[in-house]
């Protein structure tokens, strides 16, 4: 499965599929905010967010992905990514449009 950003691929010629989507729900727990709070004092990247954030994104491409093949699709184009805050816990969303090669 190959993966753009772009709303088109050069070289090729393409039909759209439709829309696909992926998603991840990621938590956090009292360590890791234990440990955000003492980063805050002291400065820099808090990096068990970062990994947390990498790892969500990682699932929920992979679900896209999954989608985007269950419809027949070679490609998937305009991949965005959304996150929102729900009650302590954030949702990644991917989504794009799925593509066939013609």
């Amino acid at each position: 499965m190959q993966l753009y950003t772009t709303d088109f691929i050069t070289g090729k010629n393409i039909d759209t599929i439709g829309l696909v989507t992926g998603g991840a729900v990621i938590t956090k727990h009292v360590g890791m905010d234990f440990l955000a709070g003492v980063r805050k004092i002291v400065g820099g990247e808090v990096e068990v967010y970062s990994k947390m954030q990498d790892e969500a994104q990682a699932q929920a491409t992979l679900a896209m992905m999954d989608d985007a093949k269950a419809m027949g699709a070679d490609a998937i184009i305009c991949i965005r990514y959304s996150i929102a805050s729900i009650e302590g816990s954030s949702k990644l969303l991917a989504f794009g449009t799925a593509v066939k090669f013609i």
